[in-house]
């Protein structure tokens, strides 16, 4: 699940951007490409809290 999450980050920053570099469709009055980068800046912290919480009672289950 981890590895899952960390993937869909990697995903969503890194590899998919070629593909959603474009400005038109205007989505808020704002090119895609700086829509897409906008919410990925509001999903990754999530996605790395949920990581977070998956380690912390990974390791306290291990205790």
């Amino acid at each position: 699940m981890r590895a899952l999450l960390f993937i869909i980050i990697l995903v969503g920053n890194i590899f998919i951007i070629p593909f959603v570099n474009h400005i038109h469709p205007v989505v808020l009055s704002m090119p895609f490409l700086l829509f897409w980068l906008l919410i990925w800046m509001i999903i990754t912290p999530i996605l790395t809290y949920l990581i977070y919480r998956i380690d912390n009672n990974r390791q306290s289950t291990d205790m």
